[in-house]
């Protein structure tokens, strides 16, 4: 098995042709103050003549106010951050079939907005210093589904559609591109999010396909 460089790019030759690839794959509260102040001693009563011994009431003890607990810290949950064009694609778990992989992407309208599907997955595989590498990104199905192309949809706020990624061998293939990230986005002219692929070893790739956005994945 060796190694070598095609462009920037880390590639590597497996002993067969087809990709062996495994599973792939964010408060403060307040405090009530405490109140101050002590009780008032109670006054002796004045009598005309001194009580009897028996009679004379014992002194009684100031007492301090004493401090009320402090409420309960509220941590609210972290929310993800919605990029300017009001969509965020992520990226599922590892699906395997017939010794494929393929991970499914959802795009969703995170803005206030309504937002407007049509067209595919902008995918981008990424090198150790960010570069981008030379492998190819085709508009078409797999063994997890054919593509059945664009579907123009307008997504309300909260409403999502989605696509499958997967990695596919060609026979001129030959070596692999060894890929530390995928940088993806809704389209080519949306904000686009990284997922490193450390520890992975979907990290080689030969090329990659990508169907188009739609509301149910493909079959």
């Amino acid at each position: 098995m060796g190694e070598r460089v095609r462009g920037r790019a880390r590639t590597w030759r497996p002993a067969a042709v087809v990709v062996l690839l495994t599973a792939l794959t964010g408060c403060s509260g307040f405090l009530v103050p405490a109140g101050e102040g002590e009780r008032e001693p109670t006054p002796s009563a004045r009598a005309a003549t001194p009580p009897p011994p028996s009679v004379t009431p014992p002194p009684v003890a100031d007492v301090p106010a004493q401090d009320p607990a402090p409420s309960p810290t509220a941590t609210p949950s972290p929310t993800p951050t919605c990029p300017a064009s009001g969509a965020v694609v992520t990226m599922g778990e590892v699906q395997a079939v017939m010794m494929s992989r393929a991970v499914v992407l959802t795009l969703t309208n995170c803005g206030s907005k309504p937002y407007r599907v049509d067209g595919y997955p902008s995918v981008q595989a990424l090198g150790e210093d960010g570069e981008r590498l030379p492998v190819k990104v085709n508009p078409a199905g797999s063994v997890f589904g054919q593509d059945k192309g664009p579907e123009p949809r307008t997504l309300k706020p909260g409403a999502t559609v989605k696509s499958m990624l997967a990695w596919v061998s060609t026979q001129e293939g030959g070596e692999l591109v060894m890929a530390d990230a995928l940088e993806l986005a809704a389209a080519p002219d949306a904000g686009a999010r990284v997922y490193p692929l450390e520890g992975h070893d979907i990290r080689y790739m030969d090329e990659l396909n990508i169907t188009a956005w739609r509301a149910e994945l493909p079959e």
